[in-house]
């Protein structure tokens, strides 16, 4: 659909997912897919033994009506219905709601969409959040003052420089016209990094399945859901003489809430499916989406509940990409090749006792980021070599950008290799992963947009492309620890190759 060069594989083992693609294709530009609430639903839906599930139908009125009343024969509460992508969140404590439900007329797929009754972490980061400290601030603030920088903070962060990004906010840093939605644990916005960027009006918690738009709701729990407000920062932190500078500090940038509240911080797909549908229906130019849809690093499509969560979430990105939103993902950081036929899956299901099991990611998706028209992201280090944990994969990656390496060490007053970016509670710290590749995707591709104002998802993925700089496949072994192991294998060439995809982004390519 909106991808250069065609996934086939993906497009042979998911028949029902991709069939969507036409029909989203030819909805009206001005259709809503605002979703149609159920009363009565907010005492049952807290019910312990309860499971969450999707139901996707076909999307004629009349079936939808048929199958909601199926539902409630079966002993399932609706807890919001999406008429126009065809997907309905359900709760239900009946252990075989799935299998009747899957044999009711209409229903295209249903599932589970966790294996815990409703009461780890799946954001796309490696490690640990390492806070910077007054004394390495201080440090950093003298250096940025000597180079000339205009934020504080700006000497530590190489990842700028490394795509053109200092040079390309003095040429264009972007039109407040373009939003950029961060689909994370919460975006903490009253941060004097991100408040003059911050749109409310394009902010909202989806955890659950139903959009609250509750001023502030997008802002989150505790400090421990720091994730959300790292990438924010990433993308569009202002040049307003305060802390970091973004890639594209001109730019608009919300938070929508999916990850749960508690400490595991999942991603369920009810809650993503949400978000897709609030940022397209609420004019959101491209979504951010460094994390993968729990339960399952991989979803099956012979697992009727995995195929129930790849075809919801699906309809709800392509619903997005319908609108004009292109979607930016991370590429996972277990070091995988996602083009290989073979990978051993140790952590699903991550919300209940996993399993170790062996999948083809041809035909068990990492979503959304192997969704189609996805733009699939590869992390860097300084050197511009492959981040020892990013997942890659030939004819998978579509390109890279900075995500950081604690072993790739720059020439910064911190000397650290991780991304520095805003955290809550007026904080800054350094991540890594690939989590951190994917938002200086998302603002390069804002800053794209900026200039191309009326370019579609498929134009600026097209421009993103031709625009990256492809350092090649490495002449030699990848061997990150030097224990004369080989830790991956690219596979290509100059233009197109599994670890970078067609090639780091370029900032200042992307304005001029």
């Amino acid at each position: 659909m909106a991808h250069l060069r065609p996934r086939r594989r993906l497009a042979l083992a998911v028949p029902v997912v991709l069939s969507l693609t036409a029909s989203l294709g030819f909805l009206p530009s001005a259709a809503s897919a605002v979703p149609a609430v159920e009363t009565g639903t907010a005492a049952q839906a807290a019910d312990a033994p309860n499971l969450a599930y999707v139901v996707n139908t076909r999307l004629d009125h009349r079936t939808i009506n048929s199958v909601k009343k199926a539902i409630n024969a079966a002993g399932g509460t609706i807890v919001v219905t999406y008429e126009k992508i065809g997907v309905i969140v359900v709760h239900s404590a009946n252990p075989e709601f799935g299998t009747v439900i899957r044999k009711v007329h209409g229903v295209q797929s249903a599932g589970a969409t966790r294996t815990a009754p409703l009461s780890l972490a799946s954001t796309t980061d490696e490690g640990a959040v390492q806070y910077l400290s007054k004394a390495q601030a201080a440090k950093t603030a003298k250096a940025s003052a000597a180079a000339g920088d205009s934020e504080p903070l700006e000497a530590d962060q190489w990842d700028l420089p490394a795509i053109g990004a200092d040079k390309a906010a003095k040429i264009n840093p972007g039109s407040k016209s373009v939003t950029v939605a961060v689909i994370d644990v919460g975006v903490d916005d009253t941060h004097p990094d991100i408040a003059p960027n911050f749109s409310p009006s394009q902010s909202a918690n989806c955890v659950g399945g139903k959009a609250d738009t509750t001023y502030g709701s997008w802002r989150p729990v505790d400090s421990d859901h720091y994730h959300g407000t790292h990438v924010a920062g990433e993308i569009a932190a202002a040049r307003n003489g305060i802390g970091v500078a973004g890639v594209a500090p001109g730019v608009k940038v919300s938070g929508i809430t999916v990850a749960e509240p508690d400490s595991t911080q999942l991603f369920y797909p009810e809650s993503v499916v949400c978000a897709f549908v609030f940022a397209a229906d609420h004019g959101v130019e491209i979504t951010n989406n460094s994390y993968y849809v729990d339960p399952w690093l991989y979803n099956c499509m012979d697992d009727p509940d995995q195929r129930a969560i790849v075809d919801a979430v699906n309809r709800a990105q392509l619903y997005a990409q319908s609108k004009g939103t292109l979607n930016v993902a991370a590429a996972g950081n277990s070091n995988d090749d996602l083009d290989s036929h073979a990978l051993v899956d140790t952590s699903s299901p991550d919300d209940s006792t996993a399993t170790t099991r062996t999948v083809d990611p041809h035909e068990c998706f990492d979503v959304p980021t192997q969704l189609p028209g996805v733009v699939t992201v590869s992390s860097v280090g300084v050197k511009k070599a492959k981040s020892y944990f990013s997942s890659y994969g030939k004819g998978v990656i579509d390109v890279a950008a900075p995500g950081g390496d604690a072993l790739q060490i720059p020439d910064t007053p911190s000397k650290n290799g991780r991304i520095l970016s805003t955290l809550p509670n007026n904080s800054y710290g350094y991540l890594q992963g690939t989590s951190m590749a994917t938002p200086h995707v998302a603002a390069v591709a804002a800053l794209l947009k900026s200039t191309h104002r009326y370019a579609s998802p498929a134009q600026l993925q097209a421009l993103l492309k031709a625009e990256a700089d492809n350092p090649g496949c490495p002449t030699e072994p990848y061997d990150t620890n030097g224990d004369g192991v080989v830790d991956a294998t690219c596979v290509g060439g100059k233009r197109v190759n599994g670890f970078y995809g067609f090639g780091i982004v370029n900032a200042l390519r992307a304005v001029k």
